[in-house]
Formats: C-alpha cells, sequence, structure tokens
C-alpha cells in the first residue's frame, strides 16, 4: 500500500521534492483553493494591521492537498518563524511546554495530525491556545503545586485528514477553521506545468493535461507522477514531455485514465468477478483480496467512491455500471 504511485501520503521522495523548492512560499505561488486562500489573506492582512497575532486556524481535508504548504505562507505572509511537529512527536506534556516556551511573540506553531495528540497533551494546549498560559504541575503528593507561566502570543496552525476525530474542546478554540477540496484538472495542469518549469522539464501543454488528469485531484499525486513520467521521456524519449510521451509513461506504470492503478483494478475486478458486482461484506472482500479492512475503508474507496466507481450499501460493496463501462467487462446480470 506505502509503495504506490498514486498514494496521497508523504513520502521520502516527496520531502525531497520539498528540498528543492517545489512548494510555493506566497499566495501569489499558490495554485487552487481560491476561497481558502482569499479568506486567509484577509485575515492575515488584519492580524498585521491590529499588530496581533492571527487567530488560530485548523487546516482539514484528504492527504496530499497542501496543508503543510498553506502553514508554511502563512508563516511567511506573517513575516514570522514557524515551529513545526506533529500529534505523535509530542508524547508528554513537557515535550509541548518546551515547544511552546521557545516560541517568539506572534509566532506560528504547524502540528500536522493533530487528531493524534495524547489527550493529556491536549488539555495542557487548551489554555496555551484560549489564555496564552502555561500550567504546569510542580512536585509530587501533599507538596504538589500548580505554576502558571504565561506566553507569547502565537498562532496555532493545526492540519488533520479527520476533523470527526478531533474533540470538541480542541475543535472549537480554532478561530478559522478551512477545508481544502480536491484540484480541478485545470488547476492540477499549472502546477504541473510550474512543477515541470522548476524540474528543467520541458513540457508541452497537452503533456501537462495528461499527467494532471491521472492525478486523483491531488497536487502530491501530480509531482510524483511527473517525475515519473520525467525519466520514461528522458531514457526513452526526446526528452520534451508531450501527449503521447506522458500516456506511454503512464499506461507503463499501470496509471489509468482515471487514476486507477494495478491495486484499484483488483479490487473492483474481484466484486465484478467472484460476487457478480456485488453486494459483498467488506471482511470477505478484504479476505479475498489479501488486504486489511480498515485499508480498504481508509485508502481505496474514498476516491472510488468519489468518481461513482463503488457504492456502501446496508448489504456490502457494489460496483456500478460507470465501473463497468471503465473497466470495459460487461454489467452483471
Amino acid at each position: 500500500m506505502d509503495d504506490r504511485i498514486i498514494s496521497a501520503k508523504l513520502t521520502n521522495e516527496d520531502e525531497e521534492m520539498a528540498e528543492f523548492s517545489l512548494r510555493p512560499r506566497f499566495f501569489s505561488e499558490y495554485i487552487g483553493q481560491s476561497r481558502v486562500k482569499e479568506n486567509l489573506k484577509v485575515y492575515i492582512e488584519a492580524a498585521k494591521m491590529r499588530g496581533e497575532a492571527l487567530d488560530h486556524v485548523l487546516l482539514y481535508g484528504p492527504p496530499g492537498l497542501g496543508k503543510t504548504t498553506l502553514s508554511n505562507i502563512i508563516a511567511n505572509e506573517l513575516g514570522v518563524s514557524i515551529r513545526t511537529t506533529s500529534g505523535p512527536a509530542i508524547e508528554r506534556p513537557g515535550d509541548l511546554a518546551a515547544i511552546l516556551t521557545n516560541l517568539q511573540p506572534h509566532d506560528l506553531l504547524f502540528i500536522d495530525e493533530i487528531h493524534r495528540l495524547n489527550r493529556s497533551v491536549e488539555e495542557v494546549l487548551y489554555p496555551a491556545m484560549e489564555d496564552f498560559a502555561l500550567d504546569i504541575v510542580i512536585g509530587k503528593g501533599p507538596s504538589a503545586r500548580s505554576v502558571r507561566l504565561d506566553l507569547p502570543p502565537f498562532t496555532l496552525v493545526g492540519a488533520t485528514t479527520r476533523a470527526g476525530s478531533l474533540s470538541s474542546p480542541l475543535r472549537d478554540r480554532f478561530g478559522v477553521m478551512s477545508r481544502l477540496e480536491y484540484y480541478t484538472v485545470e488547476e492540477l495542469t499549472l502546477i504541473v506545468s510550474r512543477a515541470a518549469d522548476l524540474l528543467q522539464v520541458p513540457i508541452q501543454e497537452a503533456g501537462a493535461v495528461e499527467i494532471a488528469s491521472r492525478a486523483r485531484g491531488t497536487p502530491r499525486i501530480a509531482n510524483r507522477l511527473l517525475k515519473r513520467v520525467r525519466d520514461f521521456v528522458q531514457v526513452r524519449g526526446e526528452g520534451i514531455i508531450t501527449e503521447a510521451g506522458a500516456r506511454d509513461a503512464l499506461d507503463r506504470i499501470q496509471v489509468d485514465k482515471m487514476g486507477l492503478d494495478h491495486v484499484d483494478h483488483r479490487l473492483l475486478m474481484t466484486i465484478i468477478e467472484k460476487f457478480r458486482g456485488g453486494p459483498v461484506g467488506l471482511e470477505t472482500l478484504a479476505a479475498t483480496i489479501g488486504e486489511e479492512s480498515h485499508t480498504i475503508e481508509d485508502v481505496y474507496e474514498p476516491y472510488l467512491m468519489q468518481i461513482g466507481f463503488l457504492q456502501r450499501t446496508p448489504r456490502g460493496r457494489m460496483v456500478t455500471m460507470r465501473c463497468c463501462e471503465h473497466l470495459q467487462v460487461e454489467w452483471p446480470k
């Protein structure tokens, strides 16, 4: 699952690409998410005019849509430093206290996967977000006492792929909540063209469209596909990404016109061939294709349901007629 080229999860190669400055640094370079971008511009400008720290921001949505990139852009637009960490990395309240006490006034703290914060850490975060103060217990037993430390005003930017997993007290303390949506093919085409320019790869517009149309609405996947197509055109082509060159390369790595790979095909064809199109229970399907049920539910199904290829029903999973037309198989009677 982790080595799928169309996986939206961050890989080591993606981190290397980020170091190569594929990520935009300011709103002027950022493509897509127009409503979120325009609203954030207003909030940032208002905070700068008042000389205050920006209100706490929660960014949520599917992986690979630019939550980390947006947090860095917010820091750059504010002209402040950013401290980056993740929910699982903060194991104890003392870890969070060490991070918060080292922040300068108006600095930005970015916590990725904030829904995975330890509950004891989360409770320490409440007064820090609301009152810019830390309540620390010193000592043990009868001699223990609570000490309140004042913190400089700061902005917390939290990112999560599961907004519903956040506790209500934490979610209510965010003043700005923005959901990132999947990108259109037109937006992804601009992103691919920009990335190709930064990578110094000649690309035709039709080639960028071909890559963008198979990227499942996700910039991270688009950039990853671009690098693989670049490899093919440099070795087996003329070094220029054309429509035909991009199509040939993507067909070779088994990513079809809808962005489905061999794993998606295997799941859908299993339902069609072995269960006559469904319905089939999740556990039965998982055992048949040799995958964990939660992997199917969390990784494979969301995109297949979004494009109308798969249905969840009370009796189990079913493929749709649109799916059969795409796979060029007969609709099960």
